[in-house]
């Protein structure tokens, strides 16, 4: 059998998506003897504002060998248990979806439907009452999740973390360099293309040209590789999703350090909080159409608290994806694969997700169509998922006091949405695909936070005992109280174990 490996991998671009591929592919592929390079110009700034991450952050410093304790106090980092949404539903209402799970499924029945029925026979206890995550927030109280005990409770609840996303990419930076990734401080002048469309080469401004076998393009909005050199297309996704600026700024803390991220619907959009051990990270992501920057700007600079420590920054975007992330030897990543906004703190999900669909669909030189094929479907379902679900937080609103709420009271929903809407409105069901991100239990969150109540309850359900029922809710929410009122404080809890060092 003959092969045809890869040799080199040439990553354009540093920054948070950059340094992640260094730092996941210098795990992944040990051993092997791929070459691995980054370019990373130092004439062109980061991004640098994706603060917020979800549970599967951890999955990514698992696969890295990086050390929790020691990533938490590089980036500054705070825990994150879920996000609140203020006045989502209506001015001075308020909501949270929890990670981790809600309740337990008792005999293959969704505990949604269990507690479904114990509501309509008004008998309920809160939905949240059953989220440890959700209990833990409301209660500011945090402890990483101890070995697999018998409290379910325990079991149950996961968590992600804040982060400095400058210091989380020279974190991980350092890190690749120490494990043998070469860094060239340059920036790309030119990307030669082949006849067949393949990259061959990257004429630098050092005067020195790069040659790979891959090449990943983390270039940005702009897409030096994937859109200047092959042309390969967007799908833009606006007419669903109409939010298509944000403007950030960064504060002092004036307050202790909350366990999630808060967003708070505006007029044209929604601001975001995010609580580091050193700052606080806020944003207002919004639409130009009902909204200037001189005005959001306005809205954000009211909304805020303590010192600003930076002039706020306009930051424009068109939500949307690549039209291929993958094609010939050229992956996208980052913002140059797309950019969903960052309502539900997916994009370094993203990045980590690509990531790992790379490395399961990983090429040879002989670069079959299949494999690449294969690996697009799989991302552009997992856009596609992250999409509808952050549609559906605007589509259900009860908001209709400014025109930009009253325009999402009619807003175009993709098929694949509407369908998830109607049969959760019928019996509370959602149907999942397994490898989805989002669980039953967030789309039962938001559903229900937003006051979207089904018809019914799966009719099987009633076959259970209705005392055992009752008595099921009241144990479930006493454990999940009981167990989190026993837990250290968030803020204690970081000064414990990963306070930053002081220089």
């Amino acid at each position: 059998m003959q092969k045809n490996n890869l040799n080199s991998i040439c990553i354009v671009g540093g920054g948070t998506a950059g340094w992640m591929a260094a730092s996941l592919l210098s795990s992944a592929l040990q051993g092997s003897q791929i070459k691995i390079t980054v370019i990373e110009s130092p004439d062109i700034a980061t991004i640098g504002v994706g603060e917020s991450t979800v549970p599967s952050i951890m999955d990514f410093l698992r696969t890295c060998q990086i050390n929790l304790k020691e990533f938490a106090e590089a980036t500054s980092a705070t825990f994150k248990l879920g996000i609140r949404f203020d006045d989502w539903l209506e001015p001075g209402a308020q909501f949270f979806h929890p990670f981790g799970r809600v309740g337990q499924d008792v005999n293959g029945f969704e505990f949604y439907q269990l507690w479904l029925k114990n509501v309509i026979d008004g008998k309920a206890t809160r939905w949240l009452d059953h989220s440890p995550c959700a209990i833990m927030a409301e209660n500011q109280r945090f402890m990483l999740r101890p070995p697999p005990q018998q409290n379910w409770v325990l079991n149950s609840y996961s968590h992600a973390l804040h982060l400095d996303a400058i210091l989380a990419a020279r974190y991980l930076r350092e890190l690749s360099q120490k494990r043998g990734i070469e860094r060239i401080e340059a920036t790309v002048d030119k990307v030669v293309v082949d006849e067949r469309q393949f990259i061959r080469s990257l004429e630098l401004n050092s005067g020195t040209t790069v040659t790979s076998d891959f090449f990943i393009d983390c270039t940005g909005f702009k897409g030096l590789l994937i859109e200047g050199a092959l042309n390969i297309g967007y799908e833009d996704w606006t007419h669903y999703l109409p939010c298509n600026r944000a403007v950030a700024v960064q504060t002092e803390n004036t307050s202790g350090l909350h366990p999630f991220t808060v967003a708070t619907a505006r007029e044209a959009g929604w601001t975001w909080k995010i609580p580091l051990q050193h700052r606080t990270g806020n944003g207002y992501v919004f639409s130009s159409q009902y909204c200037t920057d001189e005005q959001a700007t306005d809205t954000l600079l009211k909304a805020v608290n303590g010192k600003l420590l930076n002039e706020p920054r306009i930051i424009p975007f068109t939500t949307g994806r690549r039209k291929k992330i993958w094609h010939n030897n050229c992956l996208a990543l980052g913002l140059a694969s797309g950019f969903l906004e960052p309502l539900e703190s997916t994009a370094i999900h993203l990045v980590h997700k690509t990531l790992v669909h790379f490395v399961r669909h990983f090429p040879d030189q002989d670069f079959e169509s299949h494999t690449e094929q294969a690996f697009n479907q799989k991302i552009n379902i997992d856009y596609q998922e992250i999409r509808d679900f952050i549609i559906l937080h605007y589509c259900i609103s009860g908001r209709d006091d400014t025109e930009f709420w009253r325009w999402c009271k009619t807003m175009p929903v993709p098929d694949s949405l509407r369908e998830k809407i109607c049969l959760f409105r019928e019996r509370g069901q959602i149907e999942h695909i397994p490898g989805q991100f989002f669980t039953i239990d967030s789309w039962c969150s938001i559903l229900e936070g937003m006051k979207v109540r089904p018809k019914k309850y799966h009719p099987l359900v009633d076959a259970f005992d209705e005392q055992y029922m009752v008595t099921l809710m009241q144990e479930s929410a006493h454990n999940v109280r009981d167990t989190v009122m026993k837990m250290p404080s968030h803020s204690d809890y970081i000064q414990q174990y990963c306070a930053v060092k002081k220089s």
